[in-house]
């Protein structure tokens, strides 16, 4: 087969090198108008819901179920007026599809954009609607345990305010994150502070590993998973048809303060008890799944089961497009086949960090089934054709819909979808390389439009190309050539434009709000340049106070450039007079070090202050002559040897392109 397509190109490239297809092709003066569905859009989004059971209404009938109240006001504001959530953004999905979003992402941003605070059964509550995730609220004998407190702390407050007016207030006497992504733990201190927690010792539960997990995501390479954020989630997108109508995973992420407080335990296992406010907790350890660091658990008292975000109503990413580590589909599987075997039979409900609760013991143990089966699918059948030789992009290409998918909706691909997991399962077991000798050490993307546009005779003939393709309905292949043409020269207006259509036309077609974000915020930023709305700051000092220092340290060594430092190596010391931790650096050639609990005789220099002081050093909210002004810090030694190290700390770029070089 292989040697079949490789002489398809091979006729292809000798046809586009004697220009005896581009030469004759005319080229449009305009690309076509923003904002409008082609024939070829509407017809696949057509042939979608009509394959599809769209009628169905068992999901909104779970997804309104014991609706109690909702907030009063439009709008969640920061402390500086800011808003940080809009309840009526989502006011325009009702109704039937309109010809720019895919009909079945339609259904479940419908679903999606129910919100309020929700009875699941007497003793648990959900808040849902308000940001990405979901926050769920569980009675104690004295107060509220708060399960997964939003991203952003005024909307995890607002959710609270809205359960004490409406339930009656009680104090937080527990929280729990149930993993180790920020619209899980992000809003912690919207409901609860460390004073409160050390007066009361309140229980911080998460499972094993959360910690470290998640400074890696949010600081160590947080910067980049957060640029790539924006696009993902469509942060910089208006609200409305033709922009984020969702990310199937749930509406979109709040825009406000995201916090840290250090978990009190980490729990390891599965059937770990642990007793919160009078209620039962089994934990069921659930990592490298849907996070490195992630666990379930069942609520013995009342027959339920919390399946975090390992089983919600989509099929998830195996690999993220923010970027992330690569997760595991077949522990996955076995995962969920766990808590299906152990608590399915006695769960009279089944409860998520995202979407709407499933009712009924018959119909927990069929949504578990089903979420099992499709991540064991993917898992399996991309593997089986990887044996037989097939890469991954052919897998993606040819592994068909399985019969769980059509069957059930909360199968689908809103978030992952089976294309992008089966190349993900790939490159788990076998890497980013496909196997092709070409393709090892292929020129980078740049240097390769620059050849590609060459080949096909010049900018001219590679626009005509493009346009045509899409002329045709084809916009995969209009936008890898007009991709090529704007990377080779992007001021090429035309390129531009044209390729901006052609992703707002994948994005009008894409099943998955993720892919649709992207695609759209992709032909947002080549239309109008970068913007610096949307961005996901996790570099606050909310969450800076809660990263452990050891942690902070190594957030520190990804930004250290060799390249910049200024003298030969040598070694610090720090000592934190509030925590009492001692560390020290060694800053050489090609790192800088960081190593706990230990000083060095021969360090050039000693630097003595508190770690608040040093957070604002790292926030940049103060100079370090401003600390040492106000007494706050002692240097002794070689003081140049500090502004040494610092000045070889890189601050990167956030809005760096993307979709343009």
């Amino acid at each position: 087969m292989r040697r079949l397509v490789g002489l398809a190109i091979a006729i292809a490239l000798g046809a586009c090198s004697q220009n005896s297809e581009t030469s004759d092709r005319p080229i449009k003066s305009e690309a076509p108008p923003m904002g409008v569905a082609t024939d070829a859009t509407r017809a696949a989004n057509a042939a979608v819901a009509e394959r599809l059971p769209l009628g169905d209404t068992s999901d909104f009938v779970d997804a309104t179920r014991g609706l109690l109240a909702q907030l009063k006001q439009d709008r969640i504001t920061d402390a500086n007026g800011n808003t940080v959530w809009q309840v009526s953004n989502r006011d325009f999905i009702e109704g039937d599809s309109p010809d720019t979003v895919n009909p079945s992402l339609w259904r479940q941003e419908r679903l999606n954009s129910e919100h309020g605070l929700f009875e699941v059964m007497d003793g648990i509550y959900q808040v849902r609607g308000y940001d990405l995730a979901v926050m769920s609220v569980i009675r104690g004998e004295t107060g509220w345990i708060i399960v997964d407190p939003l991203l952003s702390q005024e909307t995890a407050a607002a959710s609270l305010e809205l359960v004490n007016d409406t339930l009656g207030e009680r104090p937080v006497t527990g929280v729990i994150y149930t993993h180790s992504h920020g619209d899980h733990f992000g809003g912690v201190r919207g409901v609860i502070d460390e004073a409160d927690i050390e007066a009361r010792g309140v229980p911080v539960l998460a499972p094993v590993g959360f910690t470290e997990s998640a400074v890696a995501e949010n600081l160590l390479a947080g910067n980049y998973m957060s640029r790539r954020a924006v696009l993902m989630f469509g942060s910089s997108l208006p609200s409305g048809p033709t922009g984020q109508v969702g990310v199937g995973l749930g509406p979109a992420l709040a825009q406000g303060t995201i916090g840290l407080i250090e978990p009190t335990e980490e729990v390891p296992g599965r059937g770990t008890v642990r007793v919160i406010d009078g209620v039962t907790f089994e934990f069921v350890d659930a990592a490298g799944t849907e996070a490195p660091a992630e666990f379930m658990f069942y609520l013995p008292e009342f027959n339920a089961l919390c399946t975090a975000e390992v089983a919600t109503a989509t099929f998830h990413n195996a690999l993220t497009l923010r970027g992330a580590k690569v997760r595991d589909l077949l522990e996955w599987s076995r995962v969920i086949d766990y808590v299906l075997t152990e608590y399915g039979d006695k769960s009279d409900v089944v409860f998520a960090s995202h979407h709407w609760p499933t009712f009924g013991q018959e119909n927990v143990e069929s949504y578990l089934r089903g979420q099992r089966d499709i991540y064991r699918y993917t898992h399996d059948q991309t593997v089986r054709r990887a044996n037989r030789g097939e890469t991954q992009f052919e897998i993606a290409e040819a592994l068909p819909e399985p019969s769980v998918q059509t069957d059930s909706f909360d199968t689908r691909g809103y978030y992952g979808t089976l294309n992008h997991n089966a190349k993900a399962v790939y490159q788990a077991y076998f890497g980013w390389w496909d196997g092709v000798p070409a393709t090892f050490n292929a020129h980078p993307l740049e240097a390769k439009a620059g050849r590609f546009i060459k080949a096909v005779g010049g900018e001219e003939a590679a626009l005509a190309i493009g346009q045509e393709a899409f002329d045709e309905g084809d916009y995969r292949w209009a936008a890898e050539v007009l991709n090529y043409a704007v990377f080779a020269n992007p001021e090429n207006q035309a390129a531009r434009d044209w390729l901006a259509a052609s992703y707002e036309q994948l994005g009008f077609q894409a099943e998955s709000g993720a892919w649709r974000d992207y695609y759209l915020t992709g032909a947002q930023e080549l239309r109008l340049g970068l913007s610096d709305d949307g961005e996901v700051r996790t570099r606050s000092r909310e969450f800076v106070e809660g990263v452990p220092t050891v942690e902070l340290f190594n957030a520190l060594a990804v930004r250290y450039s060799p390249e910049s430092l200024s003298r030969d190596p040598f070694e610090l010391n720090f000592q934190f007079t509030d925590t009492g931790e001692d560390f020290v650096i060694d800053v050489g050639e090609a790192t800088a070090f960081p190593r706990p609990n230990t000083q060095s005789d021969d360090a050039v220099a000693t630097l003595t202050l508190t770690r608040d002081a040093f957070n604002d050093l790292i926030l940049q909210a103060r100079s370090f002559r401003e600390i040492a002004a106000a007494g706050e810090a002692s240097v002794e030694g070689d003081p140049m040897a500090l502004m040494a190290w610092f000045s070889a700390l890189e601050t990167p770029d956030f809005w760096f392109n993307v979709v343009e070089p």
